[in-house]
C-alpha cells in the first residue's frame, strides 16, 4: 500500500532505515550476496584506480554495483515465492530461475565492461 504521509525528512529517514534493514537481511540470509560483497571489496577500489576517466570509473564500479542490486532483487523474488508457494510449483521455480538468470547476466556485464575497458590496456593495444 502506498504511504499517505507527506514526503519530508521523517519519511526519508524511514526509507533509509528500511533500506538498511534490507541490506542487513540480505547479508544475513543470502550467501550469494555476501560472496558478491566480498568480491566487490577489492574490485571497487581497483575500478576507481584503473579507470582512466570518470566515465570509465563509473562503468567499472557501476557494473559491480549492478550485480549487488540484481542479487537483492533476486533474493526478494525468492523470499516471496518461498512464502507464497511452499510446495513445488513450476511457475515458482521458473520465477526463481529467472531471477538467478538476471544476476548471471549482470555478472556477464561485469566481464564485458571490464574486458572492453581494461583488455586493450593489458594487451598493450590501448
Amino acid at each position: 500500500m502506498a504511504s499517505i504521509e507527506s514526503r519530508g525528512p521523517r519519511q526519508m529517514v524511514l526509507a533509509l532505515r528500511y533500506s538498511w534493514q534490507g541490506l542487513r537481511a540480505a547479508w544475513r540470509f543470502e550467501s550469494s550476496f555476501r560472496l558478491e560483497v566480498w568480491l566487490c571489496l577489492p574490485l571497487l577500489p581497483l575500478a576507481l584506480w584503473l579507470g582512466a576517466t570518470p566515465v570509465e570509473r563509473a562503468l567499472l564500479s557501476g557494473s559491480l554495483l549492478l550485480v549487488l542490486a540484481a542479487e537483492l532483487l533476486n533474493g526478494a523474488v525468492e523470499a516471496i515465492v518461498d512464502k507464497t508457494t511452499p510446495e513445488y510449483n513450476e511457475l515458482a521455480g521458473r520465477s526463481k530461475d529467472m531471477g538467478s538468470a538476471a544476476v548471471f547476466i549482470c555478472m556477464l556485464n561485469v566481464i564485458a565492461v571490464w574486458g572492453l575497458l581494461l583488455g586493450p590496456r593489458l594487451a598493450g593495444i590501448g
